[in-house]
């Protein structure tokens, strides 16, 4: 396992500038009085006569704060110059030159693998019709064609708002023998020409288009690799979240996500703070050991703990799957209001099972009447847990969160990806659609992520998005439900708050601008459109992971 890291002292940072009601003493003191001296001379300072009525923005006299880290903890916060030179052992200083602190940025909803693989896949993300994403796959194959044995695999189309209709026929065209598969955005389906179609094990197919349940049993198929390729792309991928600010992940993989974690940490992975998900097919397994959320895996450093129980109970906007009050426009029969993968009489058993063996709920709801359903059920179990999304609600569910203590884990990037399909398909409801401000007007807890690979592993982005409702210069859209930077940032800190805890874990990240100030003019005048490009590009200057830099530009 990793030896345990040289303490550190980092001087001269900049922390969160502070709220109406200052933090208290306990919040920023060291536990010991021992370790500090007073700015003023050399006797020992008190917890109590620390000036933490001072914006925390500046320590006394405008020196920033210094932080200790020891043992893998915050071992102090306060104002420079108070921390005693020497003590317990050597300590590396760091003077981070008034950079800004934070606690380190987590996560809460990815797909760490599907993520890895991604990275190094055909991006059709930009193509805006079938004929242009069938240039992208032309233009791929030019360049020389998969290893024998596999196939060219794409990711990122949304097909919701094409002219045109894509055929296994129009891939076939370019691609002849060599198997192409295209997944969509939202992973939902998949797009394949025959020898695809074969690939991945389906004989024949009428569209080539394959969506809902007969996709993701094969989605499997096309992430086939050797362990140690995977993994390696994963702590790469790891890696570069790290070099991002985040400390840790949710990661909901649809596998046996406890054991490939287990053997990642053999092999010595180390970057990031990893929160197994388990799946219905692996769930005995994880409650004969009798694992609980937040439990943590031994042999792994603390890094590795048991998740939460996921279950998706119906499908996505882009598909026009996800199940709704009302009707898709131009949709009839049986599915045209979506389709309920797993109705309230499996949902409810499958909750009840999971809480009794103490572990959370991350149910999957997108369309409003599976939200009204999946706090439904929550209501009926009395679990704890989160519902994954949310992207579409009855305003008669808002204070529902709130009132099942029910957190609301959403993925703001995802409203900005599809603020188009959703003004076709959600016409008239858009109003109530990834509504972040309602949620947190209604006192929902707020976490934020990805969901990458459907968006990119980057907190950042979901930051700005859930505060602008805005990208690439566009008008926001549906402003009144932007929140504010600081709940923004909040709800990406697992509920760490905005400012280093003496006591906490030594997870912390290190920027290079302040992320209240950045983008605004020099009179302190904010340009939304600026400010929200600034914090996409956020420069972060380091990481640390229970007191390790995982990433380091100072």
């Amino acid at each position: 396992m990793t030896a345990a890291p040289t303490p550190l002292l980092l001087t001269n940072a900049r922390l969160i500038t502070a709220p109406a009601r200052p933090p208290t003493a306990e919040l920023i003191a060291p536990p010991s009085s021992a370790e500090l001296i007073a700015s003023t001379g050399g006797a020992a300072a008190t917890s109590s006569a620390l000036d933490t009525n001072s914006a925390v923005g500046s320590g006394a006299g405008g020196g920033g704060f210094d932080i200790l880290v020891r043992g893998g903890r915050v071992a102090g916060v306060a104002p420079a110059g108070r921390f005693r030179e020497g003590g317990a052992g050597p300590v590396e200083r760091v003077d981070l030159g008034g950079r800004t602190v934070m606690p380190g940025l987590w996560d809460k909803h990815v797909h760490l693998t599907q993520w890895a693989l991604v990275r190094r896949r055909l991006d059709l993300s930009g193509a805006r019709s079938a004929a242009e994403a069938v240039r992208l796959v032309r233009d791929r194959l030019a360049e020389g064609p998969p290893e024998p044995g596999t196939a060219l695999v794409g990711y990122g189309f949304r097909d919701g708002l094409w002219p045109d209709v894509p055929t296994a026929e129009l891939l076939d065209a370019v691609a002849g023998s060599v198997p192409v598969v295209l997944v969509s955005g939202d992973l939902h389906c998949a797009w394949l020409n025959t020898a695809g179609l074969r690939f991945v094990g389906v004989g024949s197919h009428p569209t080539g288009v394959l969506r809902e349940s007969e996709w993701l049993p094969l989605a499997a198929v096309v992430d086939r690799a050797p362990d140690h390729l995977t993994d390696a792309w994963v702590a790469d991928a790891a890696a570069a979240a790290a070099a991002r600010g985040v400390v840790g992940v949710v990661d909901l993989e649809i596998t046996d996500n406890l054991t490939t974690w287990c053997r990642r940490f053999d092999a010595g992975f180390n970057a990031l703070r990893i929160r197994a998900g388990v799946w219905t097919p692996w769930l005995d397994d994880v409650l004969a050991q009798g694992l609980r959320t937040g439990d943590i895996v031994p042999g792994t450093g603390g890094l590795l703990e048991q998740g939460p129980f996921k279950v998706v109970t119906d499908g996505s906007l882009n598909t026009r799957t996800a199940y709704c009050h009302d009707p898709y426009p131009g949709l009839t029969g049986p599915e045209a209001h979506g389709i309920l993968s797993v109705p309230p009489d499996e949902l409810v058993p499958l909750m009840k099972r999971a809480d009794g063996g103490d572990l959370r709920c991350a149910i999957h709801a997108i369309g409003d009447h599976a939200n009204t359903l999946a706090l439904d059920a929550f209501a009926a179990t009395g679990a704890r847990g989160s519902v994954e999304h949310a992207q579409l609600l009855d305003p008669a569910d808002l204070a529902r969160f709130a009132e099942l203590g029910v957190v609301a884990s959403v993925q703001p990037e995802h409203a900005m990806d599809d603020r188009d399909i959703a003004d076709r398909h959600w016409a008239g409801r858009t109003g109530r659609a990834f509504p972040y401000g309602a949620l947190d007007d209604a006192g929902a807890v707020l976490a934020l992520g990805s969901d990458a690979p459907v968006a990119p592993l980057d907190p950042w982005f979901a930051i700005a998005a859930a505060v602008s409702r805005s990208r690439d210069g566009r008008v926001p859209w549906h402003p009144e439900q932007r929140i504010d930077l600081r709940t923004a940032l909040a709800a990406s800190t697992d509920g760490r708050g905005l400012i280093p805890v003496a006591g906490g874990p030594a997870d912390l990240v290190v920027l290079d601008a302040d992320p209240l100030t950045i983008g605004r003019g020099a009179g302190g005048e904010a340009d939304a459109d600026v400010a929200a490009a600034a914090l996409r590009e956020m420069p972060v200057a380091g990481t640390l992971l229970a007191g390790r830099w995982t990433h380091r530009a100072l």
